[in-house]
Order: C-alpha cells, then sequence, then structure tokens
C-alpha cells in the first residue's frame, strides 16, 4: 500500500498505518473517486463494512477496497450519511485545534469581503464549503445563529461555540435547528438563547445601506436568507424604472432591494405566510419606502390572479421554498417549478 508521487489528493504522510484513527469505514469495489476527488458525504450504500466499533460522532479513517487511505470524517450511524469527512491529511487529527483553524479561516475570508462590519449581517460559516460540513453560522450585527445539521457537530456545540466567541465576540448565540435534518441524522436539537445575551425580537441589521428587523428565534431558515446577500444586490440592476413582481417575498429584501438600490417604479410583494408579510411591512416603513404593495396568498393563485387581470410586469423575482424534500416528490416539485 504505497502513494504514488503524481496522486493529487493524498500526502506523503497518508499512507502511514500508525497514523490511522481506532475506527475505519472500508469502501466497496469501485466506490472509492468520489472521495479521492474530495466529496465530503460517505453514505451507507458505498460502505462494505466499519471496522473498530465507533460510537456516533466518532473519529473514522475512509479507506478504499484496496486498503488504500482516503480521508478521515466522523461517523453516524443513524444517517444515510455514514460519514462526513473533513480532512484528507492523514497527519491532521479533528481535535480542538482543527475546529479553530477551520473556523478561523471562514471568519478571515468574510473579513477579506467586508461582510463583519458591525451592524451588517452575513452567512459566516456554510457548511461543506468552509470544510465544516453540517454546520451554518450566520452573524446578525452582534448576535449568532448556528444551525447544526449533523449529529457530530451537535455533539462538539460546545467546543464550536467557545471558539466562536473567542473569534467574533457576539452579544448572544441562538440555536436554530432544521427539524427535517436532525431528524435524519438521529438529534433532538433545543432551540434558544445558547451563550451571553438572551435574544429579544427582533434584531436590526444593515444590509447594502437597507436595514431590516430580524425575528432571530422563530423565523424562516436563520431569521434573514442571508446566503441571498449577493443576489439581492444583483437583482436590482435590472429594476429601474420597472415594475417588479417578489414572490414568495418573505421579509421583503428582494423587493426593498428592487426598490431602493435599483430604482423599481414599483413592486409587488408576495408571500403565502401572514407573518411574513407583516414584517416585509415592518420593513418598507422601516426604510421609508411607499412603492412596495403586500399580497398574502397561495403564489399560485396570485399568478393565475394576475393573469386573469392582465398585471405586466418588467421584473419576476422567484425565490420559492424547497418543492423536492425527497426523491418521491420530484415529479410534483417539476411541475411546481415549471
Amino acid at each position: 500500500m504505497s502513494a504514488t508521487s503524481n496522486d493529487p489528493f493524498l500526502e506523503p504522510e497518508s499512507v502511514n498505518v500508525a497514523g490511522f484513527a481506532a475506527a475505519r469505514a472500508i469502501l466497496k469495489p469501485r466506490k472509492a473517486r468520489p472521495f479521492f476527488g474530495r466529496h465530503p458525504w460517505v453514505l451507507d450504500s458505498a460502505v462494505a463494512r466499519v471496522e473498530g466499533s465507533p460510537a456516533d460522532g466518532d473519529v473514522v479513517d475512509l479507506l478504499a477496497d484496496n486498503g488504500k487511505w482516503i480521508a478521515r470524517g466522523l461517523y453516524n450511524s443513524h444517517s444515510r450519511i455514514l460519514v462526513r469527512l473533513y480532512t484528507w491529511k492523514a497527519g491532521e487529527s479533528i481535535d480542538l485545534d482543527f475546529w479553530r483553524r477551520r473556523l478561523t479561516a471562514a471568519v478571515e475570508f468574510r473579513r477579506e469581503l467586508g461582510y463583519l462590519e458591525p451592524a451588517d449581517a452575513a452567512r459566516v460559516v456554510f457548511s461543506e464549503a468552509d470544510g465544516l460540513s453540517g454546520l451554518v453560522v450566520d452573524r446578525y450585527a452582534d448576535f449568532l445563529v448556528v444551525q447544526p445539521s449533523a449529529l457530530a457537530i451537535v455533539r462538539r456545540l460546545d467546543e464550536i461555540v467557545g471558539l466562536l466567541v473567542e473569534l467574533l465576540r457576539p452579544r448572544g448565540i441562538v440555536l436554530r435547528s432544521d427539524r427535517g435534518l436532525a431528524q435524519l441524522e438521529g438529534v433532538s436539537i433545543e432551540e434558544g438563547s445558547i451563550w451571553g445575551a438572551p435574544f429579544e425580537a427582533p434584531a436590526f441589521i444593515t444590509e447594502h445601506g437597507i436595514r431590516y428587523g430580524v425575528d432571530l428565534a422563530t423565523g424562516q431558515k436563520t431569521g434573514f436568507y442571508v446566503d441571498q446577500r449577493e443576489n439581492r444586490k444583483a437583482v436590482a440592476g435590472y429594476c429601474k424604472d420597472r415594475r417588479v413582481l417578489d414572490l414568495f417575498c418573505y421579509s421583503g429584501g428582494f423587493g426593498l432591494s428592487a426598490s431602493r438600490l435599483g430604482g423599481a417604479k414599483e413592486v409587488l410583494c408576495a408571500d403565502t405566510s401572514a407573518k411574513a408579510v407583516a414584517l416585509a411591512e415592518a420593513n418598507a416603513e422601516l426604510n421609508g419606502v411607499s412603492n412596495l404593495r403586500f399580497r398574502t396568498g397561495d403564489a399560485f393563485e396570485i399568478v393565475d390572479e394576475l393573469v386573469a387581470s392582465g398585471e405586466r410586469f418588467g421584473v419576476v423575482i422567484l425565490d420559492p421554498p424547497k418543492f423536492a424534500r425527497t426523491r418521491r416528490s420530484l415529479d410534483e416539485a417539476l411541475m411546481a417549478y415549471h
């Protein structure tokens, strides 16, 4: 068992058997290629056997069927994602220093992007994109919202929260859960304030010069769709002097950007949630914007009504919820998207 000099995915030390974890997941034949290519999810269907009796959340090494070391990750027998991979360096332990290095790199990258202004909001940890599978951290001014979606991350929350406090100095930290993902991972998460000052709604943030009130405790996702930050700015460039329809508007992010940044003539914001529409209306008032109208109701029915009445828009913004929750719902989801 040896690494060739032209293997781009293995460092020389990665063939050191003494560096192996106590437990190992051995792949089935012809299943290794995605993981040499740094795919972070090892499904149970790709694994021939697990050696060493790891407990859920334990460190395991991933080996090809011929015994060649590939990567190191964290184990969960409850999930279809049997192993989440975190490092392709055999000499790298998944310990407190590992989490500190990864979180520091994520935070410093956002600092370089200008995402850490005091009143700003941004995603500072984006799961696999930051090499931290199963962890999302959103920053809302001086509060953080942590959303774990992996059992191994939940088991290490105390360590991770301590590091986030050290790196970002928040006033408080709120824990949120995606219940569907938590169920798939076999974990139960009690939402609420977990560090520092308790959160009292709403939190106020500024994005691209627009102010928003955000409900970190019960709002959708972590309170605001911070991952759409750059899209809200980009879409504004198409809205000058146009009528805009913002379907699935939630708290008005796209609609307000179209008006304030893009110079839209008029914006109709619609959402099925009365609570979301009320928040969008409050955000429009907060910014002194008067050319936004609001509708509460089913998006498909609203579109039919608009077509029947001959309404026309220069820009239509669609940011719908997740229609394809399972493979069985794919056909229905494709029809909804169409």
